[in-house]
């Protein structure tokens, strides 16, 4: 069986074979093909975050509008379901406009042909050549997938996020 300390070694040798492999066919410059698109989508998790805290403003009203609970704690009106909705619906709603950053990013990572050379040189190329075969669909390809991913993990993220919040919550009440 092998111990931790091997294979943080194997993984270690993995990943610097793999940075050599890409200086030395690629240039160094590959090593940051992509980062332009990819600042953009730091906004993924601010669109998230800020749109969760949003649905969940709402999700409250709309539980106590008209009814006499309308003081009372949100953590008490909501539940795990209304969380894990609220994650999901939050996780698209940053996904959707920030995809095309995704693809643009992946597709200037690709690895070059077996000649080396790219097949796009740089984000606005990528741009425009998705347009121009693709159209609009283009820059969304692979985006069902994603969200096959990220919509159940965003969910089950949120509800672990809340109920931990109440478990801090019960317990600084108690001290």
């Amino acid at each position: 069986m092998p111990t931790c300390h091997g294979i943080l070694f194997y993984l270690d040798n993995q990943i610097s074979d793999a940075f050599r492999t890409i200086v030395r066919e690629e240039g160094f410059s590959a090593l940051f093909r992509g980062i332009v698109p990819g600042l953009f989508l730091v906004a993924q998790g601010v669109i998230h975050v800020t749109a969760y805290q949003e649905l969940r403003k709402t999700l409250v009203h709309f539980k106590t509008k008209g009814s006499n609970i309308q003081h009372q704690n949100p953590d008490k009106i909501l539940n795990s379901v209304d969380s894990a909705v609220l994650g999901a619906t939050s996780k698209v709603a940053a996904i959707l406009p920030n995809y095309p950053f995704h693809v643009i990013r992946t597709r200037l990572q690709l690895r070059p042909d077996s000649d080396g050379i790219s097949r796009y040189k740089n984000s606005w190329h990528v741009v425009k050549e998705t347009a121009r075969f693709e159209g609009v669909r283009g820059f969304y390809k692979g985006l069902t997938a994603n969200l096959l991913k990220n919509i159940p993990a965003a969910s089950v993220t949120f509800i672990v996020y809340e109920n931990v919040l109440k478990l801090l919550k019960h317990a600084r009440r108690n001290d």
